[in-house]
């Protein structure tokens, strides 16, 4: 089943660095940002990461979870997360369950070729579960600001009740 926007996402379960268990339930009640980034280590997935690290504060002061996502393994995740001392875990989607849900995998040409690769893309859900929003095929540059903008518009939706509306 694919993600759809105002929807609740479908049920995965994957395991992120450190071991985190991440599913559509794991998160009820934060807000939840998934980017799905095409490779560890390359110059856009790097720069990527490091914008998330820098603002990550930020994310978890707005009640957001942030996980990154690939098709790489475990072991690349680890040294990846070391290097950039990433404070967010990262997900080995290496069957590509997730992103086959997310619909991010994209025929791309390489070197005149044509390659199965991951689109880059953010999504946004909400405390309820709910796929707020979408980023498909983004570019670096400023989208982390984009993405903390949203997510702070969600915190302010979801707001508590005053005595006074009692």
């Amino acid at each position: 089943m694919a993600v759809v926007v105002n929807k609740p996402i479908p049920e995965f379960e994957a395991i992120a660095t450190g071991g985190v268990k991440v599913s559509n339930q794991s998160h009820q009640g934060q807000t939840l940002i998934l980017f799905f980034y095409p490779k560890d280590n390359t110059p856009g997935c790097t720069t990527e990461a490091m914008q998330f690290r820098d603002k990550y504060k930020d994310f978890i002061k707005a009640g957001a979870q942030v996980f990154g996502v690939s098709r790489d393994n475990m072991k690349s995740h680890d040294e990846f997360k070391a290097k950039l001392e990433l404070p967010f875990e990262l997900i080995a989607d290496t069957e590509e369950k997730m992103c086959h849900m997310f619909g991010v995998v994209k025929n791309k040409i390489m070197y005149g070729k044509k390659v199965k690769g991951i689109e880059r893309s953010t999504f946004l859900i909400g405390p309820d579960g709910v796929l707020l929003q979408e980023w498909r095929g983004l570019k670096v540059p400023g989208h982390v600001e984009e993405v903390l903008k949203a997510v702070k518009t969600v915190k302010k939706a979801v707001r508590t009740p005053c005595p006074a509306d009692a």
